[in-house]
């Protein structure tokens, strides 16, 4: 049985929003794909990048997962899904910008500024290990005596900086970067206030201003 909440939803979707972008879908369908951005963004359920961004379909190429992380490039021969989609977005689809996009309240940035640690979860603290080094710097900038939120609140966007450096060393971004045809973005949602921030050339963030 599906759902209810999944079977009234699609029944939301078929008699209303299909019909609307019916021609687009069957554009696609046809034509295949031509999102203009890959965005990696958080799992959280309330962070949607096509909601944020008003984007309708075919426009983003979106890979999601906890605390919106770029892995080290390594070709161990692992499941690695994120890496794998940064490739197929640069070398098949082309996509002209990547967008880092993280978020205030981030749970698994939260976790490691709290010490979550790889013992405390089957994948999760392996996963989140990523974020080590950004923490490292955090710790150092607040001092020892900063709360686990002001740590957190740091993190959320030293961690969009480290993503978007381990992007540049995998070998197809590098290429596409040094071609002119791509570029790289970060920016941290507020899901309180509905606010973006996006990171600058100089490295800061600053609220999108309408």
């Amino acid at each position: 049985m599906i759902p209810e909440q999944l079977e009234s939803g699609f029944r939301r979707f078929r008699d209303e929003l299909y019909p609307r972008h019916k021609a687009t879908y069957e554009r696609l369908a046809d034509k295949g794909q031509k999102p203009h951005t890959l965005v990696i963004g958080c799992s959280d359920s309330r962070v949607d990048p096509s909601a944020i961004f008003d984007a309708g379909p075919g426009e983003l190429f979106v890979v999601r997962n906890v605390a919106n992380l770029v892995p080290p490039f390594e070709t161990d021969g692992g499941f690695h899904g994120v890496s794998a989609a940064v490739e197929f977005a640069v070398g098949s689809l082309k996509v002209s910008n990547i967008l880092v996009m993280g978020h205030r309240q981030c749970g698994g940035v939260n976790a490691c500024a709290s010490g979550h640690s790889p013992e405390d979860s089957l994948f999760i603290g392996h996963w989140i290990s990523a974020l080590h080094p950004a923490l490292a710097e955090s710790r150092a900038e607040l001092g020892g005596g900063a709360s686990t939120d002001a740590v957190a609140d740091d993190l959320e966007l030293r961690a969009i900086h480290h993503s978007i450096e381990r992007l540049k060393t995998y070998p197809f971004v590098a290429k596409a970067l040094g071609e002119g045809r791509l570029a790289l973005h970060g920016a941290r949602f507020g899901v309180a206030d509905g606010e973006l921030e996006w990171m600058g050339e100089d490295g800061r963030f600053t609220p999108v201003t309408l």
